[in-house]
């Protein structure tokens, strides 16, 4: 029972951060359009905020998958989240900011638990702490 508990943490895993990969990589690909939408929502210093958005999403997309400093990715993709959710998706008379904003709500609440039970066995934080766990 502990390896279909190690393969749902891991499918688990790659569900949850595929949206923020997918949302990444299309930032690079429409990058200007990207900046001008962000822009328009009024945040300042469009590029730099851009570039941090890409950033985080794809870093802590594949921290998260790999279990590479999970926790780190993990945060980092919170952090993201918060300005992100409030800033684009706070216009609750728009149905589909509405239900944007329940989404990032409910990922927040899966990166949460993800933050606190860690990434489970089938990861290269369990692979090089158990090493370390082993030799100690």
């Amino acid at each position: 029972m502990e390896w279909l508990k190690a393969v749902a943490m891991l499918a688990g895993r790659i569900l949850l951060v595929l949206i923020f990969l997918k949302s990444g990589i299309g930032k690079i690909e429409h990058f200007a359009g990207t900046a001008q939408y962000m822009a328009k929502a009024g945040m300042p210093y469009t590029t730099f905020f851009l570039l941090g958005a890409i950033f985080c999403e794809i870093v802590g997309g594949i921290t998260v998958i790999l279990g590479f400093l999970s926790r780190v990715g993990t945060a980092i993709l919170l952090i993201f989240l918060i300005p992100t959710t409030l800033i684009f998706h706070g216009n609750f008379a728009d149905q589909g900011q509405m239900i944007h904003f329940a989404k990032n709500v409910s990922m927040f609440g899966g990166l949460l638990v993800l933050l606190v039970t860690g990434p489970g066995q089938l990861s290269l934080d369990h692979l090089f702490g158990g090493r370390k766990r082993r030799r100690g």
